[in-house]
């Protein structure tokens, strides 16, 4: 048991239960646990296999290479419309954690065997996702905001350029521009 992963559970003031209970399942399976990316991760000979996160609505546990999981049970879901490889477990209770522990081992044991196989994941597309004219014409016009802007990791490029593309009317476009200015210069995301 890793101290940060307790120092982390403390904090947590929805989902101390089901962190609790999940972990005792993730460490019976032989992982270890640290904290990254600000979360419980689980690996098996130094390589990722699992993260524990909790969000509002719910609590889950994440495959990295979910993709690559049979999921006999149908219980992985893919995190978002562009998500390629990873899928999560949703939970609403410890109890049900609980509950389905020997699946959730099942999935865990599958996930090691996949890491240790060297399994090739599939070949993200690297679809073109257009710049809205909306954010190129305040990139042009503000050097400090397209340097913060190119300074944004790949992923957190791409969400807002995503984000600000679903956007049907020019109006709301230019709406999330502005609302994702002071995120760009802060050097974050929009989940950030």
């Amino acid at each position: 048991m890793n101290p940060k992963v307790d120092a982390y559970m403390s904090k947590s003031d929805q989902w101390q239960k089901e962190i609790k209970a999940l972990r005792k399942i993730l460490l019976d399976c032989g992982l270890s646990e640290e904290v990254k990316w600000g979360k419980p991760c689980y690996s098996s000979e130094g390589k990722n296999i699992c993260v524990i996160q909790d969000f509002k609505q719910y609590f889950a546990l994440l495959f990295f290479k979910g993709y690559l999981l049979s999921d006999p049970e149908k219980l992985l879901l893919k995190t978002g419309q562009n998500t390629v490889v990873g899928r999560q477990f949703r939970f609403d209770n410890a109890k049900q954690i609980n509950e389905m522990a020997a699946i959730i081992k099942s999935y865990v044991f599958e996930a090691i065997e996949a890491e240790k196989s060297g399994a090739e994941l599939p070949k993200e597309k690297k679809a073109e996702i257009p710049m809205p004219e909306e954010l190129e014409k305040k990139l042009k016009k503000d050097a400090k905001l397209k340097k913060a802007f190119a300074a944004l990791t790949p992923g957190r490029q791409k969400a807002i350029l995503i984000h600000i593309n679903q956007a049907k009317q020019a109006a709301t476009r230019e709406s999330r521009v502005e609302k994702v200015i002071p995120l760009i210069l802060e050097g974050q995301g929009l989940n950030d």
